[in-house]
């Protein structure tokens, strides 16, 4: 796999999505939890889809239950949560993991094209983010610790390119 473009993921109502249909945009890939500590970094990830999704940033959460099991509810319960407390409208896919040998091959990918502190290739945490260029490439790697509102720069000149 050569970039972004390669892979399919499922939508949290379970359709397939192949990423290719976003080619040319730039991407923000997060996995999202909803009772974690940096859980109220939806509405965050919401300001930016709001500010810069007219513009062409796509940005795409992945529930993941890895850590801490801190996202046990289906895909529905999921979905609602973010609707009810963060007025979520940017794209929420169905609930993958992200580490192991289950990872979904999206994540595979991502760990090894940016890897993490030290070079670290598993995700440590909820809210690891990855900023994707036009061109399907990652651009950088973001910790959980980063705020949404943190990345505006980075957004504007990815999609400036």
């Amino acid at each position: 796999m050569s970039s972004v473009y390669d892979f399919d993921a499922l939508q949290i109502n379970g359709q397939s999505v192949p990423l290719k249909q976003y080619q040319g945009k730039p991407l923000l890939i997060v996995n999202t939890a909803s009772a974690c500590g940096f859980t109220p970094q939806f509405a965050g990830l919401e300001a930016l889809h709001k500010a810069y999704g007219d513009k062409g940033l796509v940005v795409l959460g992945f529930p993941c239950n890895q850590f801490g099991a801190q996202d046990k509810g289906s895909n529905d319960e999921i979905f609602e949560f973010c609707q009810l407390n963060y007025g979520v409208s940017f794209s929420m896919m169905a609930k993958i993991d992200v580490n192991g040998g289950d990872a979904h091959p999206l994540y595979q990918w991502l760990v090894k094209e940016a890897p993490g502190f030290l070079g670290t290739k598993a995700i440590k945490w909820n809210f690891t983010k990855f900023l994707i260029g036009k061109d399907g490439q990652v651009l950088k790697r973001y910790a959980p610790t980063d705020t949404p509102a943190s990345l505006a720069q980075d957004i504007e000149a990815a999609l400036a390119a």
